[in-house]
Order: structure tokens, then sequence, then C-alpha cells
């Protein structure tokens, strides 16, 4: 009942039957701390937990993950670290949770240690954690590596491989991946054919794109999401294709069109040179579905940018200000002795930023020259 209640978000219904039961075991407090827990009461879930007379692997797993899902990532690791301590062996389960609150290759890369120590190296749940770890990284050999020595792929491994390729620019590398899976007998789902269709669309592969769509929908039968229609339309409005690319957009009800959808409808209208009171009102309404996400903002504004209308790109920052929303900088990160340190683009706040300006003046750059000049 309790789990039942928990899963329709009854939680307040949840706990009365918990107080009410005579004797609570261990699976009783499991399904009470799930229940608050997975319903974003984190807080409720920890109380409980502390009070709990005893705990086995369910409540590590689910405490752990309550905390990475609510992106507490620190705590997440500090009982991952406290359960290590009290000699609880952790299972696949475990480390594909913890991996996920992971992002410096320092911190990844010390868990993989640990998870070859304990002989989890070659199980497919754990592995594909891990390639999605390095993926998000930035490491993307160290998940070719860990991709290549899983033995038993499922479909969850090849997707994720292929959507590292695709992030990290390797657009040949995921089609090739992708070719491999289809030999291999496995049967991709929708989130890999969106993979797919990613690679696709930033790197002008038309004809690719488009057979990779029909395969799915008439080969395997799946019903395109919102995104792979924003995907396709996207690939195709790129190439200059805006008559294709509306065809597409006539296939979506009025009523579904989402973010992906007018930003991609977006994109044809400026593509086709439609007229300004368009493009506004397509760029309105995606900032109305997601007022506190940069990406309609700056797109609209990059739009007007282009046709020279700095009146409009004035109203549009005006607008993000003014609800506070701030476009996200571009930036990297290094671990260096176990301290992270972030470089955003333009930035000199660093305190070694004297020296590693001087020495990318001084060295770096005339070395890439020199390599250009030669290349």
């Amino acid at each position: 009942m309790v789990t039942g209640l928990a899963r329709n978000g009854a939680i307040e219904d949840a706990c009365k039957y918990f107080d009410q039961m005579p004797a609570k075991d261990i699976a009783a407090y499991n399904a009470m701390v799930t229940a608050y827990a997975g319903n974003g009461f984190i807080i409720d879930a920890v109380e409980l937990f502390n009070v709990m007379p005893d705990r086995n692997m369910v409540t590590w797993n689910v405490i752990i993950d309550g905390y990475v899902k609510e992106g507490l990532h620190g705590e997440a690791f500090r009982h991952f670290a406290h359960m290590l301590r009290l000699s609880v062996r952790p299972n696949s389960t475990t480390f594909a949770t913890i991996l996920a609150s992971f992002e410096a290759v320092i911190e990844i890369t010390q868990v993989h240690s640990l998870i070859i120590l304990l002989g989890f190296d070659p199980y497919t749940l754990t592995s594909n954690a891990l390639i999605t770890a390095y993926s998000r990284s930035g490491d993307i050999g160290s998940a070719q590596l860990t991709f290549g020595r899983l033995v038993a792929k499922d479909v969850v491994s090849w997707t994720a491989m292929i959507s590292a390729y695709a992030i990290h620019g390797c657009v040949a590398n995921a089609l090739t991946v992708f070719a491999n899976m289809i030999r291999s007998g496995a049967i991709p789902d929708r989130i890999t054919f969106l993979g797919v269709l990613w690679a696709c669309s930033h790197s002008g592969l038309v004809e690719k794109g488009q057979r990779v769509f029909n395969s799915m929908t008439q080969g395997y039968h799946l019903e395109p999401a919102n995104e792979h229609y924003a995907c396709l339309v996207d690939l195709l409005a790129r190439a200059g294709f805006v008559r294709e690319a509306k065809r597409v957009l006539r296939r979506i009800p009025p009523d579904q069109c989402d973010a992906p959808i007018l930003a991609a409808l977006l994109r044809v209208n400026y593509v086709e040179g439609h007229s300004e009171e368009t493009v506004k009102l397509v760029g309105q309404k995606l900032i109305e579905l997601e007022p506190d996400v940069c990406g309609g903002y700056v797109q609209l504004a990059n739009l007007n940018a282009s046709q020279g209308k700095w009146p409009e790109v004035a109203e549009v920052r005006k607008k993000m200000r003014g609800r506070n929303v701030k476009k996200l900088a571009g930036y990297s990160e290094i671990v260096v002795q176990k301290t992270k340190h972030i470089f955003y683009s333009g930035d000199r706040r660093h305190p070694q930023a004297k020296e590693i300006y001087a020495m990318l003046d001084q060295e770096l750059l005339p070395s890439m020259k020199d390599i250009n000049a030669s290349g």
C-alpha cells in the first residue's frame, strides 16, 4: 500500500499507512524511504534513513539516488563513502547511481578503479554508466575503451557510445557504431535514433538523416517524438531544404508544438526569410514555453542581430535581465592535485591568470602558428 500510494503521489496517505504498521521490518522502512526520495522529499527520506534500526543495499542505493536526483552530489558521495567505511559492498546499481553525479575525470577514474577491484568491470550496467560519465567529462577516449571491453552490449551500451561520439563531433564514429549495432542484431530504440539524428543534423548529412528517420518509422515502427522531428527539421533547415522542413512540421499537431519544435520552426522561418512578425511570434511563443531558459532569448536575439535589428536585440536582452535569465558562458575545467580549476571564456579571475596568459602568448600561440604554417 505504501509503495502503491507513493507511486501515485499520495505521500501523506503512504505515511499514514506506514505509521499504522504494528511491526516495521526493513522492507517497510525501505518502502517509505523510497516513497519520500522518489517524490523529492529528500529531507524526510534522510530523517527516516537515520533512525532505521537496520539497513541493506536497497536502503543505501535509494538514499544515494535521492541525493543525485536533487542535485546534491556532495551529499550523495558522502553517503557512498560512509557506506564503504561501514564495509557495505556496493552493487552495480550503486556504481551506476554515484557515477551519474560525477563530472571530473579524476573522480570517475577513482570509482572505475574500485569497480575493477571489486570485480564489477565486465558488468553491463556499470560499464554503461562509465561510458556516459566519461563522455560527460570530455574523456571520449576512456569512454571508447570501456565500450570496447564490454562483452555483453545492450541497447543502452550502443546508445551511450553513439551519443558520446555525436556530442563530441565524431560523426563518422557515431554512424559506424550505429551500423555495428544493427549488424549485431541489437534493436535500436527512440533514444538511439535521436543520437544518430543529432549527429547527422550537426554535420549536414541530409540524405543520411532522412534515411535514419525513415528507418525508425518504417523499419522499426517507432513513433517519432517531437525531439526527432526537431532534429530532422533542423537538419533540413540548416541545409536550405525549407520546403521539406515545412512538410515535416505539418505532420505535427499545433497543440503538440513544444520548445524543440518551436526552435526548429524559428530556424525555418529565418532561412526562408519570413516576415519579421512571424519570426517574432514564434520567438515569443518559445520564450513563453521556457521563460527561465536562455535558449529562446538567445535564438531570437541572434536572428534579430543577423538582420541588423539592434533595437529588437536590446529588447530581448532587457527582457532576459528583467527575468534574471543568464546565458551560460562556455568553460573548460581541469583537475590538478585533486583541485578543480574552471576557466570561463575570456575570464581572468584565476589566481594564476597572469602566468597562464603569459605562457599562452609567449610559448603556445607561436608554436601553434608554426604548426599551422608548416601544415
